[in-house]
């Protein structure tokens, strides 16, 4: 099922951050969103996820089940790197897989430590993982790839896609070089004045 999102609205005082904005997220496919900073991306996804409700307007289909990458890790900083990708598993996923994934996106080496040692680019592999294990009909990822170099951030690119398993996925982004790498829509955001579809 697509989500529908139908002029909607939403403000924090007196800044209008989302003016009447229409979208429509195929499902089962992977959606960009890019724009300028503070053109409402991240307001957008906090909506579609249920963290904050719109002024006015209208969303969709959005499924139950949902999963999310944020611009901050959210990780369990005492937990090692397995501990926190099960701690969003079905209890019948066996810990063999976890670690699996994991070394496949090169963690093989930082599987103990607290995830509180690892690097920033770590971290971001851990709470990558974590979104794919978690049960969930959609996925939503704010700039999931930032902090990653060049080489590592394109074989996290290619675990993701080979991950995303039919769910529907919402990425916001500002390279160009994901959205085609990822083979995504493209949904530039332009902040007060609506919105362009690609």
């Amino acid at each position: 099922m697509d989500i529908v999102v139908s002029n909607l609205s939403k403000s924090f005082g007196t800044n209008h951050v989302l003016v009447g904005f229409n979208a429509i997220f195929p499902g089962h496919r992977l959606t960009c969103l890019m724009g300028p900073s503070g053109c409402g991306k991240t307001t957008l996804l906090n909506i579609l996820m249920g963290f904050i409700r719109p002024d006015g307007g209208s969303v969709r289909g959005v499924p139950r089940f949902k999963s999310a990458v944020f611009q901050e890790d959210r990780l369990c900083e005492s937990f090692n790197a397995v501990s926190n990708v099960r701690f969003v598993c079905d209890r019948k996923v066996d810990t063999s897989k976890v670690i699996s994934h994991l070394e496949n996106i090169g963690l093989k080496d930082s599987l103990d430590q607290p995830v509180s040692e690892l690097s920033g680019g770590m971290k971001r592999r851990v709470a990558i993982v974590r979104s794919i294990f978690a049960k969930s009909d959609v996925l939503f990822l704010d700039e999931p790839f930032k902090g990653l170099d060049v080489d590592t951030k394109k074989d996290v690119m290619q675990y993701l896609k080979d991950n995303m398993q039919g769910r529907t996925v919402i990425m916001v982004t500002h390279s160009i070089d994901e959205v085609k790498a990822l083979n995504g829509k493209l949904i530039t955001m332009s902040g007060k004045d609506g919105n362009n579809e690609n």
